[in-house]
């Protein structure tokens, strides 16, 4: 059988996490329209009669470091690629155009002696498109793929790309849950990252990216009930009042999205207790 690790490496908002998620077939990392979304590497198996791939979804890489969340950030995905993994999927944007960032993404993937695969993502947008832009790159990798994560459409492709790039070797995870893929996250930060999802996509862009989410308790109230007690930290009082809401209503969408995607989830009722506290110095604790 087949066995190994898999770096999905590129730019912010490349897609990187909707793919993971489509491949698994489970929400194991948040989305959104915006960058700085994924936080930190998220790992997740994926197994079947062929072999067992983990999955490393990285955060995205920054091409300038503007802010002390991003300065965090990107020094987890070239730790990633510094453990060498079995093979790295590059996932390219074709409808954005080369820049900066995504030349210090490729110079990155270009010093790790690994098997590499370019998957060309977003194929079901036609416009605009930069593809031709990118072809040189192709050279450079083992293999290319379009594909769209969104649209899930090659993604079968894809992995029979990445088995046959893998190694020959035994299972590293022997005790898995195939219910619950996910391997290196807990249930306290899994909750707080779907409140974190779901407080970008309902803010957009009336708050930046200055806010984390901490899960402070989760009760069992009974076999079907669960208590979540979770506060939304940001770093400006000003951005506090915009979480809130006028008479607290974005604070209460956020919850129901999220209270929603839970119970989905963890099949049973949800009772979710939010609240939003400033603290300029929050970033520290990433």
């Amino acid at each position: 059988m087949k066995a190994g690790y898999v770096a999905i490496i590129g730019r912010p908002n490349s897609g990187k996490s909707t793919l993971l998620n489509n491949i698994l077939g489970n929400k194991v990392s948040i989305t959104s329209p915006k960058p700085q979304t994924t936080r930190f590497s998220i790992q997740a198996l994926y197994e079947d009669e062929r072999g067992q791939i983990i999955f490393i979804d990285t955060p995205g890489v920054f091409g300038k470091v503007k802010d002390p969340v991003a300065a965090r950030i990107n020094p987890q995905t070239e730790h990633t690629l510094k453990s060498k993994p079995s093979v790295i999927v590059y996932l390219v944007d074709h409808t954005r155009d080369r820049n900066f960032e995504e030349n210090k993404i490729l110079g990155l993937v270009r010093r790790v002696e690994t098997r590499k695969i370019m998957a060309v993502n977003k194929i079901d947008v036609k416009k605009p498109t930069f593809f031709p832009h990118y072809k040189f790159m192709e050279d450079e990798f083992d293999d290319v793929v379009q594909i769209s994560g969104l649209n899930k459409t090659n993604l079968n492709q894809l992995l029979e790309k990445i088995f046959i790039l893998l190694p020959e070797g035994e299972k590293i995870i022997t005790d898995a849950n195939p219910a619950t893929p996910l391997l290196n996250m807990d249930s306290k930060m899994f909750i707080s990252e779907i409140i974190r999802e779901k407080a970008f996509l309902f803010l957009r862009k009336e708050v930046p990216y200055t806010l984390m989410c901490i899960v402070d308790e989760i009760t069992s109230k009974n076999e079907k009930t669960l208590y979540i007690k979770a506060r939304i930290i940001t770093n400006d009082q000003k951005y506090k009042r915009m979480i809130i809401g006028e008479k607290g209503r974005m604070i209460k969408e956020i919850g129901m999205a999220a209270r929603k995607e839970l119970q989905t989830a963890t099949n049973k009722s949800i009772f979710l207790e939010l609240l939003v506290e400033s603290n300029p110095h929050w970033h520290e604790s990433l």
